[in-house]
């Protein structure tokens, strides 16, 4: 099992922003790779009701599920390594493999025989390195939705918020109140209902 607090901090972009900022950062369509991620819940969204996300991230052949759960500094993601066996079984609503997720669940009171596959969402992704931490550009696509997001990553809270407000504001890329991935997904498979 691997643990990390992630400190991130989000802006959405419009086309244009995404494109000039590409362009300004000397990002060519090589630099961006390719991630999906697979969302799950219980149907009546215990995860959800808990303030915690669960993904299968799928990058580069290797499967990692990740649970992310409220943090006094971000949130605390918990990462374990699926078998392509294990990944499958999770995509079609089978058997959820025991583990450290797994256990976390159960003390939550979320029975993990209830987690059920909800949908994907695709990231073309680059990443650069810049003062403390590592700035995240990303092209997102599901259900019949394409956003654009600017994230920063940190080592420090308040070190990065003044860090990545500086970026942006070199930018001219007002600050926008920013949902997080899975909140966008869910919101739009909501108004698809």
């Amino acid at each position: 099992m691997e643990q990390e607090v992630e400190i991130e901090f989000k802006n959405m972009l419009t086309p244009d922003e995404f494109f000039r900022l590409s362009n300004e950062l000397s990002l060519k369509e090589e630099s961006f790779t390719t991630q999906t991620n697979h969302y799950f819940d219980t149907p009546d969204f215990s995860l959800k009701s808990h303030r915690c996300a669960l993904r299968i991230r799928e990058k580069n052949g290797s499967f990692v599920l990740t649970l992310k759960q409220p943090h006094s500094d971000g949130l605390l993601e918990t990462h374990q390594q699926l078998s392509e066996a294990e990944y499958s079984s999770y995509m079609n609503n089978e058997k959820f493999a025991k583990g450290h997720v797994y256990s976390i669940l159960t003390d939550l009171g979320v029975d993990p025989k209830s987690i059920v596959y909800l949908g994907t969402l695709t990231t073309k992704r680059a990443e650069r390195k810049t003062g403390d931490g590592l700035l995240v550009l990303d092209e997102n696509q599901y259900l019949s939705v394409i956003d654009y997001e600017l994230e920063y990553e940190a080592k420090e809270r308040k070190k990065g918020e003044l860090e990545f407000s500086t970026f942006l504001k070199q930018y001219g890329i007002p600050e926008r109140k920013t949902l997080n991935k899975i909140q966008r997904f869910f919101e739009a498979k909501n108004s698809e209902l």
